[in-house]
């Protein structure tokens, strides 16, 4: 069974299958690379606890920066939040987001 939360006709925040979570690329507010991840955590946080996940249950994280150059800020704030020993597979690479404001995304794929 699939379940669908959160869907508008473009995209559902959360989708639910076969004890998977997907969730759908998350951005945050702030002046800098460091906030707008730290905000975009914090969802990310938000929507894997009404999915009934937590963050030490992420499989993969796949981050976008819109300049290469944050790579190291993003890291700072990324390290922090990712409990100890739950580091899940990842990839970032540098892309040019929705929004000439955004400086990250983040998109997890997570187990229930």
């Amino acid at each position: 069974m699939i379940e669908r939360m959160h869907t508008g006709t473009r995209m559902s925040k959360i989708v639910k299958h076969n004890g998977t979570v997907y969730l759908c690329g998350q951005v945050g507010a702030g002046d800098s690379v460091a906030e707008q991840t730290r905000d975009c955590l914090s969802r990310i946080d938000a929507l894997l606890t009404e999915a009934g996940s937590s963050r030490d249950k992420i499989l993969q994280a796949i981050v976008w920066l819109a300049d290469m150059g944050d790579f190291a800020e993003m890291n700072e704030v990324w390290d922090a939040w990712v409990p100890e020993g739950h580091a899940p597979a990842r990839a970032c690479g540098e892309a040019r987001l929705a929004r000439d404001m955004l400086r990250v995304e983040i998109i997890v794929t997570a187990a229930c």
